[in-house]
C-alpha cells in the first residue's frame, strides 16, 4: 500500500536530546551532596526513578513529563542528601525542551517533503509546539501524550493518531529514535517503523525495525 503519512517522534529524531543538559544538573547535585558519589550515579538513579513513574503513568494514574521530571529529581536529591531545589535546577532541562537544537538533515527533509507529516512524541504539549514555532517548522499535525494521557510505546497515541487523521496503519511510516518507544510500539499496531539511528547504537536482536536510516533524508529512497 502507497505511503500516506508520516509520523514523526520530535526530540532524538528532530531535534537534538537533552543528553548535555543532565550530566549539568546532576553535578549540581553532586556538589551539594553528602553521600560520596559520582555524577553517572546520580544520572542512573534520576533516569531510573524517573522511568518507573513513566512506565506506570497512564489513564487516570497519567501526569505529565515536567511533573515526572520534578519529582524523579526531588527524589534524587533527596537519596544523595543534596540541599538542591529540583524546581530550580530542572529549569536547563524545561529551557532546552522549548529551544533544541535541531539536525540539519531534519530541517532539509521537513522542507522537502510533499507527505502530511504528523509529529507524535511523548513530550509535554506546550513544550514541542513551543520548540516547534522556535525553529518555524511546518508540519501537518502534533499529537502528545498529553492529548491521550499516555506514553509511548503504549499503544493508545498512535491508534489516536490513525484515528483523528483518518489513516490505516499500513499507510503509515512512523521514524523514531527509540527501539521501545517508536519501534516496538508503531509495529504494535501494524505501523511500519524506521529507526533512525543516528549515535551508530548497537540493535538487539529481538528488535527488528522495518527500515534503519542515519539522517531522515534518507527516508526520500523509503517513501
Amino acid at each position: 500500500m502507497t505511503t500516506k503519512a508520516i509520523f514523526l517522534d520530535f526530540y532524538g529524531t528532530v531535534v537534538h536530546e537533552d543528553d548535555e543538559i543532565i550530566p549539568l544538573i546532576c553535578q549540581k547535585i553532586k556538589a551539594t551532596s553528602s553521600e560520596d558519589c559520582t555524577i553517572q550515579e546520580i544520572g542512573q538513579y534520576w533516569w531510573k526513578s524517573f522511568s518507573n513513574m513513566f512506565h506506570e503513568s497512564y489513564g487516570k494514574s497519567f501526569d505529565n513529563q515536567r511533573n515526572l521530571g520534578r519529582t524523579s529529581l526531588r527524589a534524587t536529591i533527596d537519596y544523595f542528601k543534596s540541599d538542591c531545589i529540583a524546581e530550580e535546577i530542572i529549569q536547563e532541562q524545561f529551557e532546552h525542551w522549548q529551544k533544541p537544537g535541531i539536525y540539519e538533515d531534519a530541517l532539509s527533509f521537513l522542507k522537502s517533503c510533499e507527505l502530511p507529516i504528523y509529529i507524535i512524541s511523548n513530550i509535554d504539549t506546550s513544550d514541542v509546539m513551543a520548540a516547534i514555532r522556535f525553529h518555524d517548522l511546518k508540519v501537518t499535525g502534533v499529537i502528545t501524550s498529553e492529548d491521550v494521557r499516555s506514553y509511548k510505546p503504549r499503544s493508545e497515541i498512535f491508534a489516536e493518531a490513525l484515528r483523528r487523521y483518518e489513516l490505516k496503519n499500513a499507510e503509515v511510516l512512523h521514524v523514531g529514535d527509540s527501539l521501545t518507544s517508536d519501534v516496538e510500539g508503531a509495529q504494535a499496531l501494524g505501523i511500519r517503523a524506521v529507526w533512525i539511528n543516528r549515535l551508530n547504537k548497537i540493535r538487539p536482536d529481538h528488535i527488528q525495525p522495518d527500515y534503519i536510516i542515519k539522517k531522515l533524508t534518507e527516508l526520500e529512497g523509503i517513501i
